[in-house]
């Protein structure tokens, strides 16, 4: 086995070296957060002199997993443990010498409970052979990243992600980065962290440019909601409403009183009680109003924020399949409900349902459920922001990935996560495998790459991708023909508008 080792700020590492590429795995970017740290905001680690080995990932953020339903579809985290606070670096040249690539920094999903930016599917080596150093990392999940504490501590998930950002400008010249070209890509939660990012006066700077994938900045709860939330999960832990208590809890009992409390709200039949998490069972998102995250990032995006940076967003086709088919979702959906869900979104109930039917003729109650919730749930809050950054003399680009799943026989589509196979081309993606349509894969990652280069997502299997205004177009992203749309499922994009 071929090593390499580099000098960080914190210490020297000892990575592997392979077919023409460096990875450095499980690199500690902050101090473990238990102990005295628990439910504080991250701080540089300890130091260290001897060279440290990263040969293989550290341990993601303690989570509860994923039921049977979805087992099967989404990868386990794999090792948990109180040292997660780390990071993962996929570098063509380990030389500081030779610095000046383009850097990704990748930020998982996984609704804020669950993921790992060491999951195979994030493996970062054909970023590194199409010569980008490519980073992913781990932040704080769950109550232990995302609560609203009682003595205002907020985000910490988000600051860890920022400490990560920190160590990325602090030490990826080392690796052959330029800490003048940082990108940050992520997908869902991370999505929307990213937007959170843009938000936050302590990130700026620390990024240049970003992708966006299924994920905005609408989901966020307000203080109200969050301490609403906290004050009930320390009911379910049995301990009293004080950040010094709920730091006592094990994270294993923390982590089993939110799943009760999810429970709780899903189950919950008063739309008033739980606020932005009415419906949803969502007792983790980002928090605004507080110190760190004064607005909701969707408001300040539209009031200028991250006016600077490149934006390139989008969303898959059938985002919400993913959930309404292995959960079971479409045997409990008919028309009663589904006019009722139309209602409480605000639209006028038959005319949605007919917009919606218009273009899928063959869709029954369940069908059209999905292809809402897609809309209310991803893509009209993607083109919210691309049309607020608009007001702003900012340009996004907008992409839809169209290629279904082959699994489950196709019946999923192209659903949410569809895409990550065929960006990381890792080959060990549940929902995707890249070999079956290379051209794709290549064609999606180069996009992605040359965005980070110089803001301008673009390759030679791809037609002139113009930003999304004035003419609305979009690229979707099909292993038979990209092709830009102006104005895609316009007839449904015009019902939202009534309801900004």
């Amino acid at each position: 086995m071929d090593t390499i080792v580099v000098n960080t700020l914190h210490g020297p590492v000892r990575g592997r070296f392979r077919d023409g590429t460096a990875s450095f795995l499980g690199v500690r970017y902050a101090a473990p957060p238990f102990g005295p740290d628990r439910m504080r905001a991250p701080r540089p680690p300890e130091p260290w002199s001897e060279v440290r080995d990263a040969l293989r990932p550290g341990p993601a953020a303690p989570q509860p997993g994923y039921g049977p339903a979805m087992a099967g579809l989404l990868l386990p985290a794999g090792e948990q443990g109180e040292d997660c606070l780390n990071l993962n670096v996929w570098t063509p040249s380990a030389h500081r010498s030779q610095a000046g690539l383009p850097v990704m920094v990748w930020i998982h999903g996984g609704a804020f409970r669950n993921g790992s930016g060491s999951l195979p599917t994030y493996d970062g080596s054909a970023f590194a052979r199409d010569g980008v150093v490519c980073v992913t990392l781990n932040y704080r999940l769950g109550p232990e990243g995302f609560l609203l504490l009682p003595d205002g501590t907020a985000n910490l998930g988000l600051l860890d992600q920022i400490a990560a950002l920190e160590w990325v400008r602090d030490n990826i010249a080392e690796f052959g980065g330029n800490p003048d070209n940082v990108t940050v890509f992520g997908q869902s939660a991370g999505a929307i962290s990213i937007t959170a990012l843009m938000a936050m006066p302590r990130a700026e700077g620390l990024f240049h440019r970003a992708i966006t994938q299924s994920g905005a900045g609408h989901h966020a709860h307000s203080p109200a909601t969050a301490r609403l939330l906290t004050e009930r999960l320390a009911e379910l832990a049995g301990v009293e409403c004080t950040t010094e208590a709920l730091a006592a809890v094990s994270p294993q009992d923390l982590i089993a009183a939110d799943a009760l409390l999810a429970q709780e709200i899903a189950r919950s039949t008063d739309p008033g009680r739980w606020g932005e998490s009415a419906g949803g069972g969502t007792t983790v998102l980002p928090v605004f109003g507080t110190q760190n995250l004064p607005e909701r990032p969707v408001d300040a995006v539209a009031a200028g924020a991250g006016r600077h940076l490149d934006l390139l967003t989008g969303v898959t086709s059938e985002e919400f399949r993913l959930f309404l088919v292995p959960l079971g979702m479409a045997d409990r959906i008919d028309d009663t409900f589904l006019y009722g869900f139309l209602a409480a979104l605000g639209l006028d109930p038959a005319a949605a349902r007919t917009r919606y039917a218009a273009s899928r003729p063959q869709a029954g109650a369940a069908d059209l459920f999905s292809a809402v919730m897609t809309d209310h749930g991803y893509r009209i809050p993607a083109l919210r922001v691309a049309e607020a950054r608009a007001l702003h003399g900012a340009d996004t680009y907008v992409y839809e990935f169209a290629q279904p799943s082959p699994v489950l026989d196709g019946v999923l589509g192209a659903c949410h996560m569809a895409e990550l196979g065929y960006l990381f081309a890792g080959g060990s993606d549940p929902l995707a495998d890249p070999a079956h349509h290379p051209k794709l894969s290549e064609t999606v990652r180069a996009a992605w790459t040359s965005f980070a280069r110089d803001g301008r997502p673009r390759h030679r299997g791809l037609p002139s991708w113009p930003a999304y205004l004035p003419d609305r177009e979009v690229l979707r992203l099909t292993a038979d023909a990209p092709a830009v749309v102006r104005d895609p499922r316009r007839d449904e994009r015009l019902l939202w508008d009534g309801l900004r």
